[in-house]
């Protein structure tokens, strides 16, 4: 079963490889496929997945659109900056 999940911070290729490669590598996770452009992450899964996979984005700085406020926001925005270089160290930008 495939869901979406429109997420905030994406910026680039970087953040997409961070987020594909951390997902992917959650048990029962099948395929990742994320549209830089529209903040849309695609998850092939079991659709009981969804809140730990929710919670991983929230924990890489890629919060479910309208999850997050204040410091929070603030908190995750600092981090996706960071998942953001390690993916493009990873090679993709």
């Amino acid at each position: 079963m495939a869901y979406q999940i429109n997420v905030e911070n994406i910026k680039c290729g970087g953040c997409a490889s961070t987020i594909r490669s951390k997902l992917e590598a959650m048990d029962s996770v099948d395929k990742i496929e994320v549209d830089i452009a529209e903040g849309i992450v695609t998850v092939e899964a079991a659709e009981d997945t969804r809140e730990a996979v929710t919670a991983r984005l929230l924990k890489l700085g890629y919060p479910e659109t309208g999850t997050a406020e204040g410091i929070a926001a603030a908190r995750a925005k600092a981090k996706s900056f960071v998942s953001c270089a390690v993916g493009r160290i990873s090679g993709e930008d």
